[in-house]
């Protein structure tokens, strides 16, 4: 999928072409930092509309962006996805928070946060609070038996967890003990036919 088709996609998913020029903004300053510092994969910046950017906006369709409202992106390391919904965000009332251990990384997020002036907290771990929120994503963060570890310790219920797995989704979902208070699904990634979206409701 090359540039044009993602951004496409991004519209699909209406995404306006505000978003989409506070993303290339987003985009740049992600190429120019990671020239020095390893924020993402050197072999996916090419592809970095699709890679990143599309596969972290897909989210979206899967939770609602009510007033008081909150959504926690675990490991958000360079912004993805967490970022990229924030930069969608348009409820003032829809609170982001984002968090990662890494000083560069947590650097990295709040050059970004100024410089589109974005509605998103930058916190530093998952673990030094118990954490009351709607909605959990994470992409690559953890196994998924640790981020349900996270899910029962950490995070008040109900809330929803939206994580993006590989091909390997139903193989983690098979390896973990799921009891009476959570429910999944699993759904396909737009941006590649072998990865899934797990979708896991907390009661």
């Amino acid at each position: 999928m090359n540039e044009n088709e993602a951004k496409n996609l991004l519209k699909k998913l209406n995404f306006t072409q505000k978003d989409i020029d506070n993303l290339e903004v987003f985009k740049s300053s992600l190429l120019q930092y990671n020239n020095k510092y390893n924020l993402i994969s050197k072999s996916t910046e090419r592809s970095i509309w699709s890679r990143h950017i599309l596969d972290s906006a897909q989210l979206i369709k899967f939770f609602s962006m009510k007033s008081h409202y909150t959504l926690a992106d675990l490991g958000s390391g360079a912004g993805f996805p967490g970022l990229v919904i924030a930069i969608f965000n348009k409820n003032p009332e829809f609170h982001v928070k984002l968090y990662e251990k890494s000083q560069v990384k947590r650097d990295f997020l709040n050059s970004i946060k100024k410089k589109l002036n974005i509605n998103v907290e930058i916190k530093t771990n998952i673990y030094d609070e118990i954490i009351k929120v709607d909605y959990v994503t994470s992409r690559a963060f953890k196994k998924l038996e640790q981020v349900l570890k996270i899910s029962r310790e950490m995070i008040k219920k109900p809330h929803e967890l939206i994580i993006l797995k590989g091909r390997n989704a139903q193989d983690e979902i098979n390896n973990v003990s799921l009891n009476s208070n959570y429910s999944y699904s699993l759904e396909d990634s737009i941006t590649d036919v072998d990865s899934k979206i797990i979708l896991i409701k907390a009661r």
